[in-house]
This record gives C-alpha cells, sequence and structure tokens, in this order.
C-alpha cells in the first residue's frame, strides 16, 4: 500500500484561546489534501482528485480561478511545493504500473512548464519540500526500507539520507532559515513531531502524549509550528513554539482538519477541512 501519509498529533499543552471563524476558499466537497500557499500570497496549490483524477489545482485565496496546473498529465501527481522566489515547483508523480505504481519527484516552472524529472523512481519518493535558498529537496524515499529523510541539489545530484530508523521519519519542513527540519517520526513509539539540525544530527522530539503527531509546519518568523493533532479525538490544526512549549488549539471542530499551511507573511494558515461535508480548503487568521 502507498505511504501516502495522513495526519495527526498530541499536544503539550491545551489552551483556550479562541480563533477567528476560518474563511471557506472552495465549496466542491471532492478529496482535497497537501495545501501550499504560494510566495505571492495571492494563490494556494494543492492536490485535488476530480472526476477520478488525482492532479494539481491552484485556486485564489478568494476561491476563484480553480483550474489544475498540468493539464497534460494523464497519471497521478500531487503534493506540490513551490520555491521560495515563486519560479519553480517540485511535485510526486505516478507512473502507474502494477499494484502501486512508480513514484518519481519532478520539478515544472510556476505555470507548468519546463516539466523534467528531479528524482528518478526508486521507491516511494513523496513530499518533497524546496529548501528556504533554493538549493536543495528535502523529501522521504522508502529506497532503504522504511520511509527515511533524504536531500538532493536542485539540479537532481549529490542525494543524500539524513535518516536512519526502523521505523517511519515523515512530512518533513525546513525551518525559515534553513538549518532546521521539522518532521513526524514513530521513533520512540507513537508518531511525534521532531525536530533535527539540516544535516541529520542532534534529533529532538518536540511533543508527547499518547496520541498521534503529523503535518509539522514552521511560520515564516520561526518562532512558531503549525502541526495536526487528535488529542481532542479528532484531527485539528495547533500552534505551539518551535521547542514544542505551549501548544494551543486553533480549529476545534468535530470535522477532521489537516494539512496547514502558512500564508508567506505568517499571519494565515490554509487548511483542509470536513467539517462541511466532503473535503475543502479553509483559511484562518492567526495572532
Amino acid at each position: 500500500m502507498r505511504p501516502l501519509v495522513a495526519l495527526v498529533v498530541s499536544a503539550v499543552l491545551l489552551t483556550d484561546t479562541p480563533a477567528a471563524d476560518p474563511v471557506r476558499v472552495t465549496d466542491d466537497g471532492s478529496f482535497k489534501q497537501h495545501v501550499q500557499w504560494h510566495p505571492d500570497g495571492k494563490t494556494l496549490l494543492f492536490t485535488r482528485i476530480h472526476q477520478g483524477k488525482m492532479a494539481l489545482w491552484t485556486v485564489g485565496v478568494d476561491g476563484k480561478e480553480l483550474k489544475r496546473l498540468l493539464p497534460d498529465h494523464k497519471e497521478p501527481h500531487f503534493d506540490a511545493h513551490h520555491s521560495a522566489d515563486g519560479k519553480r515547483i517540485v511535485y510526486v508523480y505516478d507512473k502507474l504500473e502494477g499494484t502501486d505504481g512508480k513514484l518519481s519527484l519532478r520539478t515544472c516552472a510556476a505555470d507548468g512548464t519546463d516539466d523534467k524529472v528531479l528524482v528518478p523512481h526508486k521507491a516511494f519518493e513523496e513530499s518533497p519540500r524546496w529548501s528556504p535558498d533554493g538549493k536543495l529537496v528535502l523529501w522521504v524515499s522508502t529506497r532503504h526500507g522504511n520511509p527515511e529523510l533524504y536531500t538532493v541539489t536542485a539540479e537532481g545530484k549529490d542525494e543524500k539520507r539524513l535518516t536512519s530508523e526502523v521505523t517511519s521519519d515523515l512530512h518533513p519542513s525546513w525551518s525559515p532559515d534553513g538549518k532546521s527540519i521539522a518532521f513526524t517520526s514513530g521513533r520512540n513509539g507513537k508518531q511525534k513531531v521532531h525536530v533535527m539540525n539540516a544535516d541529520g544530527t542532534g534529533v529532538k522530539r518536540i511533543t508527547d502524549g499518547d496520541h498521534l503527531d503529523a503535518w509539522p509546519v514552521w511560520r515564516p518568523d520561526g518562532k512558531k509550528i503549525a502541526f495536526v493533532s487528535r488529542k481532542t479525538g479528532d484531527s485539528d490544526v495547533w500552534l505551539m513554539d518551535a521547542d514544542g512549549k505551549n501548544a494551543e488549539n486553533l480549529t476545534k471542530t468535530e470535522g477532521e482538519d489537516t494539512s496547514p499551511a502558512w500564508s508567506p507573511d505568517g499571519k494565515k494558515l490554509a487548511f483542509v477541512s470536513a467539517r462541511d461535508g466532503g473535503s475543502d480548503i479553509y483559511v484562518i487568521e492567526v495572532k
């Protein structure tokens, strides 16, 4: 089964800080995941299943101009990430063969042109993320057995393995200064949020508890990390200090909330929620 990983988390401290009501961006209800904010702050890039096809789509933050990014691709492609300058996108491409397909990483210009392979298929290649300086791509691969974290240059050279665990390391996210990486790992039992140096050293767990953790994403100022938690029984978007302290529940709903992504100014979070039935993108203001 493909390790297209989903959600969730435990938090260090529950607070009752009120948050503004989320604004609904899409209303079609089709499956969505892997939301990313364009560096210009005007559009969102995400994975969508529409008419039975998994593909990359974009939509304005105002909910207008919903469109496919790569309409010529007939096979599944998903989980894209913008470079910091907004000029290129890295994403997962799934060549359908056998029962699971062959996943590789590809890059293209922001408008979908100049599409090419970055990391050829060796195993499951997923969750690609540009480094803040655009020189590296961080991603998850099962090429050595279970999901681990790797980096490769923007030219597809000098692959390096960062983690070596008997359990899964997932959901990587660069710190804004490029010196640290947040990720989800089950190395201490339940999946928890961990932080390490960009070279893979100094791994530290920053969430605790009996619930799963996932989707950590650094706020652009580096002071906070948003993530997803099941501490209250279903998936909510949470916010904590970069060291794991002072966690608070931002969404507090019975519907599943996943895939948080920061706006470039760090004042808003986009996320996917099933709160109104189906699966749609919402945006919430964050203090």
